[in-house]
């Protein structure tokens, strides 16, 4: 069983439909037990980092995660909130990566939303992807780039695309929303 974690933060409908279009069923919960037996974790997200972190506190959700030995997928806002800290309401996050989340400079169009290639791709997450693969971002904040950097963008500047760091994985951008490359993405992290 796949647990979609819900903590008031959009998009989980839609990575649901992926997993209904891929054969997986899943279960979109907040409860501790719930996620601890589940195979797979998906961590997706589309809303304000402290928000959100308030929430994933008080139900101690951020805790929990922390504990996760299976593979955790963290998409978008997923990704931002495993890094260090945020820039978005100043926000303390878990810290499994080692990176912050800025704001993208003021000096192009905020947010960076539409297809965009990856460069600098690796991992087991990223298998079958290219360069030529475009996979769909919409956000704000960025994650800079760290040893935990599994692929790169540039949008404005570079940054980090994809993340990973021991069952921790991360995307930036919408796997359920790009395509091809994002089905494969899916399917490697529901392989893992």
């Amino acid at each position: 069983m796949i647990a979609i974690i819900k903590y008031n933060a959009g998009n989980i409908r839609s990575v649901g439909n992926a997993l209904q279009r891929l054969g997986y069923d899943h279960v979109i919960t907040d409860d501790k037990d719930e996620i601890l037996k589940a195979d797979k974790v998906i961590f997706p997200g589309v809303g304000e980092a402290g928000m959100a972190m308030k929430y994933l506190r008080q139900k101690r959700i951020d805790r929990l995660l922390l504990s996760l030995k299976q593979p955790v997928l963290g998409i978008c806002l997923g990704l931002q909130l495993m890094c260090r800290r945020s820039e978005e309401s100043n926000t303390e996050c878990l810290a499994i990566f080692d990176a912050d989340v800025r704001l993208f400079p003021k000096t192009g169009i905020i947010p960076h939303m539409g297809w965009n290639n990856l460069t600098s791709i690796n991992g087991d997450l990223l298998r079958g992807v290219s360069a030529e693969d475009d996979v769909y971002f919409v956000h704000s904040y960025y994650a800079e780039i760290s040893s935990c950097t599994t692929a790169v963008c540039n949008y404005l500047l570079p940054f980090s695309a994809a993340m990973q760091k021991d069952n921790f994985y991360a995307t930036q951008f919408h796997p359920e929303k790009s395509s091809a490359a994002g089905e494969q993405i899916l399917k490697n992290f529901l392989e893992l």
